[in-house]
């Protein structure tokens, strides 16, 4: 039971892992032992994020546009040059637009679909070489996609950050099936509300933070641990029988929007 969730020694890369819910994710890596890279577009974040996760443990920067198959390229390379295998992808970055139907512009879908599902497929290929080296039969190597309950439900503005984040769910099932034979297990998980950039009109204003939770049925937004808690089982032994699934991490806000459906 003591090593059912030990990590030490792994080593992950981890997107967008400068803020949000992947530095979340690569701060609960580190501290468990896991040798982690964390890549983003801006250096300045990167580097103040990986300075402040080597404190805890070793943390090394990357950065890289993940918008474009050359960009993965930069990512995937530069990893290669100082890892033979990768035991956890995590594929994190990511980008939203809101704006209405009638002014919802090329440049926005563009965007969201290039970072949120050509991104992930391209990393992905960069690094499959070495996650297939780390995986065994007992042991698989684990690519875990972040998805969003906004891949279930409908309504608001986002348009193409909802469309994305369903595709993102669909290529998880795709992908499981397709390398369970490689001993590669691959899940997603689908947040709800975080602290985040891409959620501080709303976390960071106490008003509609208290409008959003009293509509979630554990009545709070989602804290660190949480996403660190379900990334950490989902890359340790004890998740390691669990391939192809897509797991709400909202507190039972699906479940609540559900039964008003």
């Amino acid at each position: 039971m003591k090593d059912l969730f030990n990590l030490q020694g792994k080593t992950a890369v981890v997107t967008g892992g400068s803020r949000g819910i992947g530095f979340m994710i690569a701060t609960g890596f580190v501290e468990a032992g896991v040798k982690v890279y964390i890549s983003a577009r801006k250096a300045s974040q990167l580097e103040a994020a990986a300075k402040e996760l080597s404190q805890k443990g070793e943390c090394i920067p990357v950065v890289a546009d993940l918008s474009s198959e050359a960009g993965a390229k930069i990512l995937g390379d530069a990893v290669k040059a100082r890892e033979d295998k990768i035991d956890i992808l995590v594929n994190n970055a990511g980008a939203t637009w809101g704006a209405p139907f009638e002014e919802y512009s090329d440049e926005a879908w563009d965007k969201v679909l290039n970072i949120n599902v050509k991104g992930p497929f391209f990393v992905t290929r960069e690094i499959m070489p070495l996650l297939k080296k780390a995986g065994t039969f007992e042991n698989p190597a684990r690519i875990i996609n972040i998805g969003s309950v906004a891949g279930f439900g409908t309504g608001g503005v986002a348009f193409a950050y909802g469309a994305s984040k369903a595709a993102i769910h669909q290529m998880t099932k795709n992908w499981a099936a397709q390398f369970a034979k490689d001993h590669i297990t691959v899940n997603a998980i689908a947040p709800g509300a975080f602290p985040s950039k891409m959620m501080a009109f709303i976390t960071d204003n106490e008003a509609a933070r208290k409008a959003m939770e009293s509509t979630i049925p554990l009545k709070r937004i989602g804290m660190p641990e949480d996403a660190m808690g379900l990334t950490i089982f989902l890359s340790s032994r004890a998740g390691a029988y669990l391939t192809g699934v897509v797991i709400p991490l909202d507190g039972g806000g699906l479940i609540r929007a559900s039964a008003n459906t």
